[in-house]
């Protein structure tokens, strides 16, 4: 029997890899919280590379740094230091409460370092533990390795057979994560707000009773804050508001204000690697890291972070006003990491419709918006999303009538 397949829908761009779905649209510029297309048509961005841009789109703080950095030195090699480097890893720890500083070029690949680092740990001072706890709907990346640690359902079969040693639990369930810790468990990994899944904060209590649950247990606490980190949640880290330092920490996205950078940061005690264990040849490099301390000196700059609060607060109340209109459910998240849960499978098609009219917003699981706009955004921007997201409810096609 001779099977007929259709043709191949081709994207409009076919030299590049199908790996997501993109709408038409080819944007060539940006400025602040605004996006502009090949066509002329401007975008109030309210994604922002998916909480990269920290300081929304040409920062000039960032633009300033690359192009002054570019006329001195743009790379010379991770074997050899540099003077931005030092400088953003003294300013990394001295913020932290960690002591040593790995740079990285993406969220993945400081996750990456973290399990390498926590792996030789348990090598070295738990009787060649390896096991990571993670969390059920946790995200950390999309190497294999990283892909393996999250718990995506939606990965649970693809690209097998993935790395061994990450048993998954329940996000808020401690006396999971107790009955998870063995012989063989080295660390526990999660986000303080999963981002990925939706934005499902982890709690300040949880965070607590982790921090106290893993010292007693003797194994590592891995807090990925890719996207939690940076200002996002109104302090510099996430896990200064549940009043806990990690063992491990991991930093990417915000970081360098729309260039790749990451970080991988650990207390003394757990940094344990030597010359060759660890490496990457643009890592660390003076351009990308002189964009990082253009972008930590903004986000330190007095008042900076009591702004993204109230931004957040405005948010959070204009989103909880909308959902009691519509008849949606809770806002979840903190600070400028927000999501609606809109209680049925509307998020797709709301997205759409807020893009027709000029609003970009991501909707990372169909029944849920997420919200991740500059931390610099202004009063009158977030005004502008609710009123624009408040006609796109308002439309029966948003509402699954039309």
């Amino acid at each position: 029997m001779t099977q007929t397949h259709q043709p191949k829908v081709r994207p409009p761009h076919p030299s590049l890899m199908n790996v997501t779905k993109r709408p038409n649209n080819v944007f060539v510029s940006g400025q602040g919280s605004w996006l502009t297309d090949s066509e002329g048509r401007r975008f109030l961005d309210f994604i922002q590379g998916w909480a990269v841009n920290c300081l929304g789109h040409a920062p000039e703080p960032v633009v300033r740094a690359l192009s002054d950095q570019a006329r001195l030195l743009i790379n010379c090699s991770p074997a050899f230091y540099n003077e931005p480097m030092v400088l953003l890893a003294e300013a990394l720890t001295g913020a932290s409460g960690m002591d040593e500083v790995f740079f990285a070029n993406s969220g993945a690949e400081a996750n990456e370092g973290a399990i390498k680092l926590a792996r030789k740990w348990g090598q070295l001072h738990r009787d060649g533990a390896y096991e990571i706890v993670t969390m059920v709907d946790g995200f950390h990346g999309r190497t294999l390795a990283t892909m393996s640690a999250s718990g995506k359902r939606a990965w649970e079969n693809l690209f097998e057979p993935k790395v061994p040693g990450f048993p998954k639990v329940d996000l808020g369930d401690i006396d999971a994560v107790e009955a998870a810790i063995d012989p063989k468990t080295v660390a526990v990994m999660l986000e303080p707000i999963q981002g990925e899944a939706g934005v499902f904060p982890a709690g300040d209590d949880y965070l607590r009773q982790l921090r106290e649950l893993t010292t007693d247990r003797q194994v590592l606490l891995i807090l990925d804050e890719v996207q939690t980190g940076m200002g996002r949640t109104g302090r510099l880290f996430a896990f200064e508001h549940a009043g806990v330092t990690p063992d491990i920490l991991t930093l990417g996205k915000g970081m360098g204000g729309g260039v790749p950078l990451a970080a991988l940061l650990a207390t003394r005690e757990v940094s344990v690697f030597e010359p060759g264990d660890q490496g990457g040849t643009f890592n660390g490099n003076p351009l990308i890291t002189a964009a990082g301390l253009a972008v930590f000196e903004e986000l330190t700059r007095p008042g900076f972070l009591d702004e993204v609060v109230a931004r957040g607060e405005m948010l959070r109340g204009g989103l909880e006003a909308l959902s009691n209109r519509f008849g949606y459910r809770q806002v979840r998240g903190r600070g400028l990491l927000l999501a609606l849960d809109l209680g049925q499978e509307l998020g797709p098609r709301i997205v759409e419709r807020a893009m027709d009219r000029g609003l970009l917003i991501n909707s990372p699981r169909p029944d849920t918006l997420r919200f991740m706009p500059a931390l610099n955004v202004s009063m009158t921007e977030v005004s502008q999303m609710l009123e624009i997201l408040e006609e796109v409810c308002s439309d029966p096609a948003s509402q699954g009538k039309g």
